[in-house]
């Protein structure tokens, strides 16, 4: 269905159109309640023929619009307009990771870069019980500003073709059947478990960010083949040329992260998506590639030199502040406390949320993994990882028997308290045997953007603890 300027669904009206393809049109409107222009992509009317698929896609799209996360796009309302339904979202400029790549190679530091944000993404979605199930290069955006932004969830089940049109086409984007029972998901980016019609779960969308992830750095799509039945074949049998045959020289950690996104049993991938960001920036550690510090996404574009000059000067002023207050205790511990061991080994506990709201615990468990990854950047420092500690979350025993267990020297632990739009970060190392209390901090920030707000945070504890931990 072809929209023209001037149509009106409810309160947007249609400005011009923006694009169109297998999941219908999309159009730049207008939202006459906010004034703001927004993004309406309308589905075709016969996604709409069986009621309850209908349902299911609009109960999963307002789900997906629950989420608030700066690389998931953020949806804003669902409807229907002469039986095909349509979905209003936020209004991105830009283009698709499918426009970006064209056949080429992306530098590496993009490609992880893009990686990490789609691997926090999928975490925050995951989190709340929803799953992509069509993740593929054409379903993630990349602003002008760098932000990576996940589309269309809840669409995957949406769509459902015909059987002979979805196999017997050598496009490497056909989406085939989705429902539980039969095929689900894109030829060429679909897990093993999808090709066999069995039910996607979260270890999918692994799967997927695995092929898309190895496309950004070889520029060779990992498992496309002349035909879809063949390239269902080579996903359940074989495994992608490696990346160390690739043109350019990837870091063995990066290699070893793909791997484990594409093995064939779900069971031997990554668990959750936040282990699998985590390992990212573990092979980071490893590697001579940098990531960019990146600004809102909301200020990016519109700050004015004279703003960016005054905000530059208030973080330099802040630093300093902080830098100040903290003297006193850098003089305190630089010397070892009299009777406590050097340490060697940490754990980090799960961050504790102590927010009234509990849908703020993926900030928790962000700042958690934060932590562990900076903190395992320091190499006379081994720090236990993500998956061995979360098994305390939540659970009250005395730190001396946990750090026992775990085999460690000294635990972090913290909390978070977010209050409307700050939020309190308290962090406190703590010596095993003795249950002494060796370091501890509050940070209280403006909640403007939560990844640098957890990277910012993650640095200081770490900077803090490799000066109590580093021998003299």
């Amino acid at each position: 269905m072809t929209l023209t300027p001037g149509t009106r669904l409810g309160p947007y009206e249609i400005l011009s159109p923006l694009g169109a393809g297998g999941m219908g049109e999309v159009y730049r409107a207008r939202d006459s309640r906010l004034g703001r222009d927004v993004a309406v992509k309308v589905l075709p009317a016969e996604f709409s023929a069986d009621a309850e698929r209908l349902r299911r896609f609009e109960q999963e799209s307002r789900a997906a619009g629950t989420l608030n996360h700066p690389n998931i796009l953020t949806i804003f309302d669902v409807g229907e307009h002469d039986r095909s339904p349509y979905v209003v979202s936020e209004l991105l400029e830009g283009e698709t990771l499918r426009q970006r790549l064209a056949g080429a190679v992306l530098p590496q530091r993009k490609a992880v870069d893009y990686a990490l944000q789609i691997a926090r993404g999928l975490a925050a979605a995951h989190e709340m019980g929803i799953v992509h199930r069509d993740l593929k290069p054409e379903n993630l955006f990349l602003t002008r500003d760098g932000r990576v932004k996940i589309l269309d969830f809840g669409l995957a089940k949406l769509v459902t073709p015909r059987l002979g049109q979805a196999l017997e086409t050598n496009a490497p984007t056909t989406p085939v059947f989705t429902e539980e029972g039969r095929i689900l998901g894109t030829t060429g980016y679909m897990s093993p478990e999808q090709v066999r019609g069995q039910p996607a779960d979260h270890r999918s969308d692994i799967f997927s960010f695995g092929s898309v992830l190895y496309e950004m750095l070889t520029g060779q799509r990992a498992f496309i083949r002349d035909t879809g039945v063949e390239t269902m074949s080579a996903i359940l049998k074989e495994d992608p040329p490696l990346l160390s045959s690739s043109p350019s020289v990837l870091p063995p950690g990066i290699d070893r992260v793909v791997r484990r996104c594409l093995e064939k049993n779900r069971e031997e991938r990554f668990q959750s998506s936040s282990d699998l960001a985590f390992a990212l920036e573990g092979a980071l550690t490893d590697s001579s590639i940098s990531l960019p510090r990146r600004l809102p996404a909301s200020a990016s574009r519109r700050l004015r030199p004279g703003l960016l000059i005054a905000g530059l000067a208030a973080a330099l002023a802040l630093g300093a502040l902080l830098l100040l207050l903290d003297v006193g205790g850098l003089r305190r511990w630089l010397r070892r406390p009299a009777g406590i061991a050097e340490i060697r080994s940490l754990a980090v506990l799960p961050f504790s949320n102590l927010s009234a709201d509990p849908q703020q615990e993926y900030f928790a468990d962000g700042m958690t993994e934060a932590v562990i990854a900076d903190l395992a950047k320091i190499r006379a420092l081994s720090v236990i990882s993500r998956t061995s500690v979360m098994r305390y979350k939540e659970v009250r025993r005395p730190l001396p028997d946990i750090a026992r267990e775990l085999g460690v020297d000294a635990v972090l632990e913290g909390s978070v308290l977010r209050s409307g739009n700050r939020v309190r970060i308290t962090a406190q190392l703590i010596h095993a045997s003795t249950d002494r209390h060796l370091w501890a901090e509050s940070y209280e920030r403006e909640l403007s953007d939560v990844l640098n707000l957890q990277t910012e945070v993650a640095r200081t504890v770490a900077e803090q603890i490799q000066i109590r931990v580093t021998p003299f």
